[in-house]
């Protein structure tokens, strides 16, 4: 087996036995890179150089018998919408793609007390706004199951470079399902924590009460090491919630007996692909010969959850997009002859289709006259949907739903209907409107060969039950002998 072939954890275990160095590994994911991103285009930026040096600096304080991170000089792709210094940032934007960050993002920071070593920056659909990756101003990434579908989005470029070897771990954001949605359609793991866990500063704000940075992995393992390195309490950002750091490996307990797990009926019926369906239906059985006891229960609330998504985050997305004016910072217009002029044209020509979209509908939805009819509304709502999760957890210890209503969809066919794509977040935007932890598990491919994933829903701050049923699911399922195919690119 190659060294890029591995999961983080056992990359680990051959560094501390010392079979193996960090610049060995490292090494592999680049000639990786080389052979494989030319077809899957996960990462917009490569950063070898700086990984190679980190590489080596970690390997020479290990032989020289210094005391070193279990994580030291593993690699991790990061995506581009978390500043690291002195590096490109571009959100995947014509209207930041020049800028440099000037500041280290707090989970940067933290993965740099433990010396890891950054393979490059991955793409995304443009200010994390998508369910594809095809509204990147770049280029658009490509499902490693089959090239001409997409690997979801946002976190795209992260999702597809885990599952094509590219990196061992990625870091993703998730809005409304931009970590859960693109692992699910490239058959990793992918976790979004409870909002407040993990710090977003240094993230590009999309929609502040709504983003969460979190893992993408290999494998559940791989998602509670990773999750121990992001969480804590940040000061610098006033979201953050102050909770007892928790050890997530202690979680990693092959056990669901007595568990309760609910199974909202809504999700496997109509919108629901029939192989999504039964795949759901095969873990909820799975669990209960397992030892858990699975019931079908009503979220009736969830139907409302795409339409309050799209009016809160839109809103949210306004106000944070103002910022990016052509006066301060980023793309500048070079038509102009007096301010209002560098305004209009420096967004009009900055910002992509999507972003643009949504600009006009959050303004909209908070101009006057409209706001108590939309965005005010929107937000009782909301309020509605997380007291409904509160009552389901007063009965079950977690929730099973799909994540995506289909597998991967082939690229170009979604894109020419907003409404369609928007409707691919469906399983996902109710976790986040209740500031939830929610992972995604792989767990079949359907007749064209592409992966399936399912989705546990936990409590807030209670991410250890998930893990323990996630990890208990992977150890008694065989879906890791799966392969991406690299199959098509003829689109």
């Amino acid at each position: 087996m190659e060294l890029y072939e591995l999961t983080a954890h056992e990359l680990m275990d051959k560094l501390a036995k010392a079979e193996v160095t960090s610049e060995e590994i490292t090494k592999s994911y680049f000639d990786r890179i080389r052979e494989k991103d030319g077809e899957v285009k996960a990462y917009v930026s490569i950063m070898e150089e700086e990984a190679l040096s980190k590489a080596r600096s970690v390997d020479e304080a290990r032989k020289a018998g210094k005391s070193v991170s279990k994580y030291a000089g593993i690699p991790i792709g990061i995506k581009d919408n978390m500043c690291i210094t002195g590096t490109k940032t571009t959100c995947s934007s014509k209207m930041l793609e020049n800028f440099v960050a000037p500041y280290n993002a707090t989970v940067i920071e933290n993965l740099n007390k433990e010396d890891m070593v950054y393979l490059g920056k991955t793409n995304l659909d443009e200010f994390a706004m998508g369910s594809s990756t095809e509204n990147s101003a770049f280029f658009n990434t490509r499902n490693p199951w089959d090239l001409d579908r997409v690997p979801g989005g946002s976190s795209g470029g992260s999702a597809a470079a885990v599952a094509a070897d590219l990196a061992p771990w990625t870091l993703g954001s998730d809005t409304g399902g931009s970590i859960r949605q693109p692992s699910s359609l490239c058959g990793v793991v992918g976790f979004k924590p409870t909002y407040g866990l993990v710090s977003r500063y240094g993230l590009v704000a999309f929609a502040s009460s709504l983003d969460q940075i979190g893992p993408i992995t290999k494998d559940v393992t791989d998602s509670a090491l990773l999750l121990n390195l992001l969480a804590g309490h940040d000061e610098k950002d006033s979201t953050s919630m102050n909770v007892e750091k928790k050890d997530y490996t202690k979680a990693l307990i092959n056990d669901v007996k007595g568990m309760k797990i609910g199974l909202p009926k809504e999700y496997i019926g109509e919108g629901i692909n029939e192989e999504v369906k039964q795949a759901i239906l095969a873990v909820a059985k799975k669990y209960e010969e397992l030892g858990a006891t699975v019931e079908e229960c009503s979220f009736d609330v969830g139907k409302y959850a795409t339409s309050v998504y799209y009016v809160i985050a839109d809103a949210e997305a306004s106000s944070n997009l103002g910022r990016f004016d052509g006066i301060r910072y980023g793309f500048r217009s070079e038509k102009y002859d007096n301010l209002k002029d560098i305004y209009k044209n420096s967004r009009s020509e900055g910002f992509g289709p999507e972003v643009k979209r949504r600009i006009m509908i959050g303004t909209y939805v908070l101009s006057s006259g409209y706001y108590d009819a939309y965005y005010k509304k929107a937000q009782k709502v909301r309020t509605v949907i997380k007291n409904s999760y509160n009552e389901l957890f007063e009965k079950y210890d977690l929730l099973l739903t799909p994540v995506s209503p289909t597998t991967a969809f082939k690229i170009g066919e979604k894109s020419d209907n907003p409404l369609e794509m928007y409707l691919a977040d469906i399983c996902t935007v109710p976790v986040n409107i209740g500031g939830l932890p929610g992972m995604s598990i792989p767990c079949a491919l359907d007749s064209n060969g592409l992966p399936i994933g399912f989705q546990l829903i936990g409590k807030a701050f209670n991410e250890e039950t998930i893990i323990r049923a996630a990890y208990t699911y992977e150890q008694n399922s065989n879906f890791k002998e799966n392969k991406p195919t690299f199959k098509g690119g003829n689109n």
